[in-house]
Formats: structure tokens, sequence, C-alpha cells
């Protein structure tokens, strides 16, 4: 877990428009590239990166390439879905083109929406190796699952597959895609939401090997922590 760092914050709102000027900045920053790769997750993200990142000023989502770090494996209209959910409350207030954005294909069996979706991720990242994004979102469940990594799963130990279906979640519905810790740990920036601690917590395998790791938590959460946090002062930015 080197390279770890945990921000606390007095607030869910302060930490909300915080991450949003987190995201902005690494995507200005990453201007010289041919996109800025953000990975999403759902839960309290949605709601978060709705409501601040279409007040942010000057950000050309047009180079922004979307993907999702787990999908329920529901229509788009359902109310479980991640990316329905982010379509109609994000989506549709900033200018991004649909093609930039990677979904599931929720009409295929769950295996084969799957391998689907990994084809995807390799053909927009132009590799058949691990894609690497530029920033990945994740949140953590009161069990310690992120992505749709639960604890004590088979899928912890995947180390071949980017992507991979399951069929068995212990949080409804059962069936989902998600991608897997190799891929997650393969990205240069990636930030946990929430708060916990422990080595058999699927977010505490959350460990990029090349890139940065952050957490942040707001005052409540970070109460049961026992490790080193940071907090910042008034107007001081990550």
């Amino acid at each position: 877990m080197s390279g770890r760092r945990v921000v606390v914050f007095p607030s869910v709102a302060e930490l909300g428009c915080s991450l949003a000027q987190l995201v902005a900045s690494r995507a200005l920053g990453n201007s010289g590239g041919s996109h800025f790769s953000l990975g999403l997750s759902g839960g309290s993200l949605v709601s978060i990166l709705s409501k601040e990142l279409p007040a942010l000023p000057g950000l050309d989502y047009s180079r922004w390439l979307i993907g999702f770090c787990d999908e329920r494996l529901v229509p788009f209209t359902d109310p479980e879905s991640t990316y329905g959910l982010y379509k109609d409350q994000l989506f549709e207030k900033i200018n991004i083109p649909n093609e930039r954005i990677l979904t599931i294909d929720p009409s295929l069996p769950v295996e084969e929406c799957a391998e689907d979706y990994s084809a995807r991720l390799s053909k927009a990242f132009s590799t058949e190796q691990i894609p690497v994004f530029d920033m990945l979102l994740l949140g953590m469940g009161p069990d310690g699952h992120t992505c749709s990594l639960f604890p004590g799963h088979p899928l912890l130990q995947e180390t071949q597959k980017t992507v991979a279906p399951i069929s068995d979640s212990p949080k409804p519905p059962p069936q989902r895609v998600t991608m897997t810790l190799p891929t997650v740990n393969a990205a240069r920036c990636v930030h946990v939401l929430e708060g916990g601690e422990g080595p058999a917590l699927p977010a505490a395998l959350v460990s990029p090997s090349q890139g940065e790791l952050l957490w942040l938590v707001d005052e409540p959460a970070a109460a049961s922590l026992t490790i080193p946090v940071e907090r910042l002062s008034p107007g001081h930015k990550l």
C-alpha cells in the first residue's frame, strides 16, 4: 500500500467538491494525450459527480473516455444500472459524445457480456494487454467490497482477465461485470471513497503498481481508522 494517502474531509459536500476539482485538474493536465480515461463507480459517486462536475468551467469533455469499474447486468432503464444513473444525472449535462462512453451490452449473458466489455476496452485503448486508465474512482461498501469484488470471492484471485463476470454477487442484483484487481492496480491514479482497513477486505487489495492511491473519507468514516490520515487546511487542494 505504498504511496497511499488517506485524506479526511469535514463533510461529504467538501469531499465531493475536492474530488471534482481533482478530476478536472487531472483531465486538464492530460491535455497532451489523445484522451483522458476515467473509470466510474456507482453509489454516492453518481450524485457527487453529477452535482460538482457540470459546475466546473473549462473542461473539454470531447476528449474524455469513460468506462465503468463494474456494472450490474440489468437494462439501462433499470434504476440499478450505473450507466443509466450517470446518463440521466450527469452525461446529459455535459457535452461528451456517446461513442466516448464504454458500456456493457446488457442483452448478453453475463459471461459473454464480460468478454464483450473486455473487447471494447481493448479496442478503445488499442491494446491486447491490461488497459491503463488515467484515473479510477472506486467506492467501498460496508463489507469492504470495491467494484464487484467481494470478501472471500474467487475473483479476488483472478490474474489473467481484465474484466470478469460474476453470477453470485452477495449484493443484488447477482449478475454483474467487474474490472479485476490487475486492471484496477494498473491505473495511473486510483481514488477510493469511504473508509476501512484490514488485509481481508477487497478494497485493501487496491494497490496500484506504478500509480497513485488516494483514499477520501469523511469524518464519520475516519473515526474508525487507526492509520495516519491527512486533514487539508481550507483552500488547500489535493
